[in-house]
């Protein structure tokens, strides 16, 4: 998969590790606690729902995570030196398709408040339901 010359694939188990690095490496949306997201987890979306990294000249530059089965974009990360450039709209429209090849209508994401990945998901349509219990802004976005 390609959007606007973004090379989209399937996220493998030897793309952990720069994986780990972008996630650990971004200034907004920071991980408190790691040990929140287990090895099975990860596991879990690559072998059994749609996780996809983007490359530029054969390195992972991002990635993203939905579960086929509730509609939830669970991750969208960029490495933040690569940010600007059109992965993180092609990585969401590449899970996005893979939600709605699964007989998603709709998709929904949490995202911090105030952050520029609560603007990103304005910008590209989604809509605030409100705000989760810990404090999260909710959205949709019908697909």
């Amino acid at each position: 998969m390609a959007v606007a010359s973004v090379p989209i694939r399937k996220a493998t188990p030897a793309d952990q590790p720069r994986i780990h690095a972008i996630r650990m490496g971004v200034s907004e949306n920071v991980l408190s606690d790691p040990s929140k997201v287990t090895d099975e987890e990860v596991a879990w979306y690559r072998e059994q729902a749609i996780f996809l990294v983007a490359e530029k000249a054969g390195v992972v530059v991002g990635f993203a995570c939905a579960n086929h089965q509730t509609g939830l974009v669970w991750a969208l990360f960029i490495d933040p030196a690569h940010e600007g450039r059109g992965h993180g709209r092609a990585l969401l429209d590449a899970a996005l398709a893979g939600l709605k090849m699964a007989g998603h209508a709709q998709a929904w994401l949490t995202t911090g408040a105030g952050t520029r990945a609560e603007r990103f998901y304005r910008a590209h349509g989604w809509r605030d339901m409100g705000h989760s219990l810990d404090g999260q802004v909710v959205f949709v976005k019908n697909l």
